[in-house]
């Protein structure tokens, strides 16, 4: 085994495989941008080492940089975990080159599995289905616009280096073909450094099953069962578990045969995974071979008591399997796992990606049944240059309802400030019907979006909102907040001192005070009377009775007008979040008395969301455009945002240049009315 090991990688991932090494006694050298200098797994290894600037290019990317570390460090293996230069071929030899192992296939296995295009040659020439398509190395617009033709629409533009969901598109119609082309490859060359795409048939409402394969230098090849990644948006997956609810005994063993087949035509060696696409008849085709850690491997971990990584290093050391692998080629399932992926985006704006501080960043705790993957923790930044993830939520149970359960659960434990997150959006999709019958296919999300994301309730009448369950919570919990600082701040010897009390005593009258709210852009002004527990808040004619309210360990639970409720409550600072189990809502404590400007809407101009890079200009000083027209496309955390003019309008002004980084909320476009 080995002594040193470099991890070429940063995040969750980095972090996640230190933690292994630590246990196997194996010292972790880090390497670092300057834009992580004090990232977590900088902080978690035991050496780490500055390889360049923020950008990917200029530090994760840099293969020669990162070996000239590892040498110097004395590392003898390097492990690149996912992403990055984990699937590329010449890293890989070069790092053998070195005199290091590489924790991974070899680049001859890559070279053949790692483009998309000739692992479907490869996969067709043993018998393995594929889906009808291109895989052509000449990428002449106009002969991929003739292929198009050929293969039919629908059918999907993939980048034929990398993964992940980028560089991907699907494409309905011919007169859609070129510009879907063309965003394909600006995209996958950002992401990969390449642009050669693959066309293949879109199979309609397919699901994305894989199977996680392992072999070793002694020519042992098994598969550790399969995992079920068909709940995606935009091609991202968002939950993955195993087993699948959807496959039969028959499917999965003829699954398993054929990954197994597709791996030793390879002489596969460490860790991969053959991805394929599933019909609703169960018809199922190869996809695509990973030759590499996949993000969603925890739930195989869970379900078979394995850890990968350590699987990885012992082959990578020339270690046989263990023998009941090989004895078994695979091994039964112990129960069912299920994770999602925590993201810093705001589903409302489009998913749009975020970054900032994480100012509040609270996690269920690990346990027998939950496992949580993180690269962050409360006070880092998410930064823009990488991947948003905060974190990878795993949990276990006997059997899919309870692990579902589990995640429910888990989810309601999380309270986010800072950068907005997607976990609104993750408690919603847990619950959905698709979800929970297990009949979810790819593109559901897509098609059916607003059922996961946050549908206000109809706007309460003045007078009502008191009567919403999270409305008069958010009021308690501040209340009590409020009464227990009081008592803690005004305490004397005398116990009964009005100065004792918070329920807004005055001589001659009972006690009443205004508390504010700010409910996203409605500002809720309640009348409270009452202290201890026992409250009445009234809102016009409308009135409700809190009694025996008590806060635990964040529960809070109480009577509302005799109706026994209980929520989970997080108050940080001015923020108040509130969830009932099955939705969370947010809640800022505003002044008591204060003037509310009137809010407009600027449409004289387009404004960057985000930090990023603006990649392609599309009008002009004096262009007329309509509403909704496309101005630019700027890229940020790996992925293309199209910018679209706000109104009808005149450009008067474009105040960026392709190829320039832009800070977020810097004014790009500006425009005039058309006289």
């Amino acid at each position: 085994m080995f002594s040193t090991i470099l991890i070429a990688n940063r995040g969750e991932i980095a972090c996640r495989v230190i933690r292994t090494c630590r246990r196997l006694g194996i010292r972790t050298v880090a390497v670092y941008s300057e834009a992580d200098a004090t990232a977590q797994h900088v902080r978690l290894a035991d050496v780490a080492y500055p390889i360049g600037g923020p950008a990917p290019k200029d530090s994760y990317l840099r293969g020669d940089a990162i070996i000239e570390v590892a040498l110097a460090s004395g590392a003898q293996a390097i492990h690149p975990c996912y992403g990055f230069l984990s699937e590329n071929a010449d890293f890989a030899d070069a790092v053998t080159a070195a005199g290091l192992s590489f924790i991974g296939p070899p680049g001859d296995s890559m070279r053949k599995m790692g483009s998309k295009a000739g692992a479907k040659d490869l996969m067709a020439s043993h018998g393995v289905p594929v889906v009808p398509g291109y895989t052509g190395e000449d990428q002449d617009p106009a002969l991929l616009a003739r292929e198009a033709e050929r293969v039919g629409f629908p059918l999907m533009i993939k980048a034929a280096y990398g993964g992940g969901g980028k560089g991907m598109r699907i494409v309905h119609r011919a007169e859609e073909f070129s510009a879907n082309l063309e965003s394909c490859q600006r995209e996958a060359k950002n992401a990969f450094g390449r642009d050669r795409v693959l066309l293949e048939r879109y199979v309609e409402k397919p699901r994305h099953i894989e199977f996680q394969v392992f072999g070793d230098t002694h020519g042992n090849i098994v598969h550790l069962n399969e995992r079920e990644c068909s709940a995606q948006r935009r091609y991202q997956k968002v939950l993955e578990e195993t087993p699948s609810p959807f496959l039969s005994v028959e499917n999965r063993t003829k699954m398993g045969d054929a990954a197994i087949g597709a791996a030793r035509a390879l002489d596969y060696v460490n860790a991969g995974t053959v991805e394929f696409i599933v019909g609703q008849g169960g018809d199922f085709y190869f996809m695509e071979i990973n030759t590499r850690l996949q993000v969603e491997h925890p739930v195989t971990e869970m379900v078979l008591g394995l850890d990968l990584v350590e699987l990885q290093l012992r082959v990578a050391a020339g270690e046989s399997l263990p023998a009941s692998l090989i004895r078994n080629k695979s091994i039964p399932a112990n129960g069912h796992a299920i994770e999602v992926r925590l993201y810093a985006e705001d589903p409302d704006q489009g998913f749009l990606p975020g970054s900032g501080t994480l100012q509040t960043l609270r996690l269920p705790p690990p346990s027998r049944h939950v496992r949580i993957d993180s690269g962050v923790i409360e006070g880092d930044n998410v930064s823009v240059f990488y991947d948003p993830m905060i974190a990878k939520m795993i949990v276990w149970d006997i059997h899919r309802d309870a692990a579902l359960q589990r995640m429910r659960e888990a989810l309601a434990e999380v309270s986010v400030i800072g950068p907005k997150s997607n976990v609104a959006f993750l408690e919603r999709l847990v619950r959905h019907p698709a979800v929970v019958d297990g009949s979810i296919d790819t593109s559901y999300i897509d098609r059916h979006l607003d059922e996961f994301l946050d549908s206000d309730s109809p706007d309460q009448d003045q007078g009502e909102r008191v009567r919403t369950p999270l409305h008069a919570a958010a009021i308690v919990s501040l209340l009590a907040d409020e009464s227990a600082a009081i008592e803690v701040a005004r305490r004397s010897d005398d116990p009964h001192s009005p100065w004792q009390r918070a329920d807004g005593w005055r001589h001659g009258h009972p006690g009443k005070r205004l508390v504010a709210l700010l409910h996203g852009d409605e500002r809720i002004e309640i009348a409270a009377r009452g202290a201890e527990g026992n409250y009445q808040l009234i809102d016009g004619d409308s009135r409700i009775t809190i009694s025996h309210a008590r806060m635990t360990d964040g529960w809070l639970s109480a009577l509302h007008d005799g109706v026994a409720r209980r929520h989970r409550v997080f108050v940080d600072a001015a923020r108040i979040t509130i969830h009932d189990g099955e939705r969370r809502d947010h809640y800022e404590h505003a002044p008591a008395f204060a003037f509310v400007a009137a809010t407009s809407v600027e449409s004289d101009r387009v404004v960057a969301p985000m930090p990023g890079r603006i990649v392609v200009i599309k009008a002009k000083p004096g262009d007329e455009v309509g509403e909704g027209a496309e101005l630019l496309v700027m890229e940020a955390m790996k992925m293309e945002l199209t910018l679209r003019a706000p109104r009808d309008g005149r450009i008067e002004a474009i105040q960026a240049e392709a190829g320039d980084f832009v800070d977020a909320d810097a004014i790009l476009v500006r425009l005039e009315p058309i006289e």
